[in-house]
């Protein structure tokens, strides 16, 4: 049998950034708060846990002082960096360069129709497509005051008031194909005002999934590694799905069926964006350990 790791699949750039800043602090001090789970992996979690890295929700934030938090990867509204601050809390920023510079033009967008307000002129609705609760989005409707929309499918459309001009964006980790179908539907249902609208879809993340999905195609069976909590792990391993029936979704080594693999002939490996390598390869360890001498 032969059991190949997806090389395109793993930590995006702005997990490891997060993860080596925690890292280069927890060698330092031994301590670190970090505002939520610093990747949506618990296997990941526990191990930067061990190291003395300390999870945290925001009410907990509220209640510390003179203290070093992580921000994570999927950034966080202003009122956040407000806490800090009245807190003398140190911020260890690890927000994601691609989301930062997303919240900036929406927080511009927003600012800039609040101007024109003033002048007599029309505040556009600024609309989200994404997951409603997730972190990143959070941190987006913070730009505006909470006054953004989000939207999570083409079922969301019909609670915008589409007489209004609108300024659309996306969650980062969302699909092209998705947000395309929201665009072409906003188009055929609007009828007045300006309709603008903004791929900000990473294409680190959204490259990964055609070349997910090839992997997904030469492989007998696929093995797709990823947290429960993972947004962007859902997407992926359904996209995988798709074009391999066989294609299975476990959280580590311990959920593996040998059913799955058994008279298999090849085995493919893959994870989400926020799934690391050392937990990919001790599921290619299991599986290859289970089927020795078959």
């Amino acid at each position: 049998m032969i059991v190949e790791i997806d090389s395109n699949s793993g930590f995006c750039f702005g997990v490891v950034t997060a993860i080596r800043k925690a890292e280069e602090e927890l060698d330092k001090s031994g301590q670190l708060y970090c505002l939520g789970d610093i990747v949506h992996n618990a296997g990941e979690v526990e191990r930067l846990c061990g190291k003395g890295l300390v999870t945290i929700t925001h009410q907990d934030l509220g209640n510390l002082k003179n203290v070093k938090v992580l921000l994570r990867a999927h950034g966080e509204p202003p009122q956040t960096y407000g806490i800090a601050s009245n807190n003398n809390i140190d911020i260890i920023d690890a927000t994601c360069p691609v989301v930062l510079q997303l919240q900036r033009r929406i927080k511009k967008a927003y600012h800039d129709g609040v101007e024109a307000e003033k002048c007599g002129g029309h505040k556009p609705l600024i609309v989200i497509y994404g997951k409603n609760g997730h972190a990143e989005v959070n941190g987006l409707v913070g730009q505006t005051n909470g006054e953004a929309v989000v939207i999570q499918d083409l079922e969301g459309i019909s609670s915008l008031d589409l007489g209004r001009d609108i300024m659309l964006y996306s969650q980062t980790t969302k699909s092209l194909e998705g947000f395309r179908q929201v665009v072409e539907e906003i188009k055929r249902r609007k009828t007045s005002g300006k309709f603008e609208y903004f791929d900000t879809i990473c294409r680190q993340v959204a490259n990964r999934m055609e070349k997910m999905r090839e992997f997904a195609r030469n492989h007998e069976v696929v093995i797709f590694v990823s947290g429960a909590k993972s947004s962007n792990g859902k997407v992926l391993f359904e996209k995988c799905r798709e074009v391999n029936p066989r294609t299975y979704l476990i959280s580590d080594e311990s959920e593996l069926d040998d059913a799955w693999t058994s008279g298999a002939e090849t085995v493919g490996i893959c994870g989400a964006t926020s799934t690391p390598l050392w937990l990919m390869e001790k599921v290619a360890n299991k599986i290859r350990n289970s089927n020795a001498g078959f």
